[in-house]
Formats: C-alpha cells, sequence, structure tokens
C-alpha cells in the first residue's frame, strides 16, 4: 500500500494569508499501486479562479499543473488529471494515475487569480 498525504499551502496573494479559505481533501489516502487516488481542493475567496497542485517528494517541489476556471492543464510527463471548476466554492480534482511508489508524496493545492489580459 501507498500512502499520500494531502496538504494545502497558503492561497498566492500578497498581504495577509489566506490560507484558512482554502480546503483539501483527504488528508489522508491509501490505495494499491496501479490505482488511481483523487484530491479534492476548494477555496473561499472572491475573484480567485485557479488552483495550482505541486507535489513534495524527498524534499522537493514539482510543480504538477493548474486548473484555470474549468480547464485543466497537467503538466508535460506527468501523468494526472486536472479537472472540475476553480472558482469560489467549487471544486477542483487533482486524479493521480497509476499509482507507483513516486507517487507517495505530500501534495498541495493552492488557490490564484487568473491575470491575463486580452489585446
Amino acid at each position: 500500500r501507498y500512502i499520500i498525504n494531502c496538504c494545502f499551502i497558503n492561497s498566492l496573494s500578497t498581504g495577509s494569508s489566506l490560507s484558512d479559505k482554502v480546503d483539501q481533501t483527504p488528508a489522508d489516502i491509501y490505495k494499491e499501486q496501479g490505482q488511481t487516488a483523487k484530491i479534492y481542493c476548494s477555496h473561499r475567496i472572491d475573484n480567485y479562479d485557479k488552483i495550482l497542485w505541486y507535489k513534495q517528494l524527498n524534499g522537493q517541489l514539482q510543480y504538477l499543473g493548474y486548473l484555470n476556471i474549468k480547464n485543466g492543464n497537467p503538466e508535460k510527463g506527468v501523468d494526472v488529471t486536472i479537472e472540475g471548476d476553480a472558482n469560489k466554492n467549487k471544486n477542483c480534482t487533482l486524479t493521480i494515475n497509476s499509482l507507483s511508489v513516486s507517487s507517495s508524496a505530500v501534495y498541495f493545492c493552492a488557490a490564484s487569480y487568473h491575470s491575463a489580459t486580452c489585446h
């Protein structure tokens, strides 16, 4: 069995900490090799519409990708799926596919706002 620890980090913002407005569940996951694991993240922050996902293994932080509003964007070469809705009071799901020994790690989500400008 593999254990996956799930945590959250402060939302990406300036000023006061908003970490009490970001929720991630479950706290721990126990799965067998080859199975999938799902981690859920939501926030209660006005105007934030982006969820970022990270994995920490052996002291190294790896960026897994993000969900912008409803569009999942996993990093290339990372066997995860990111889906859901990144808006306030909605759920974003990180699915870790084909679990292996290296999947046993700490996973983090963070809330942010998408600041792209259209021309």
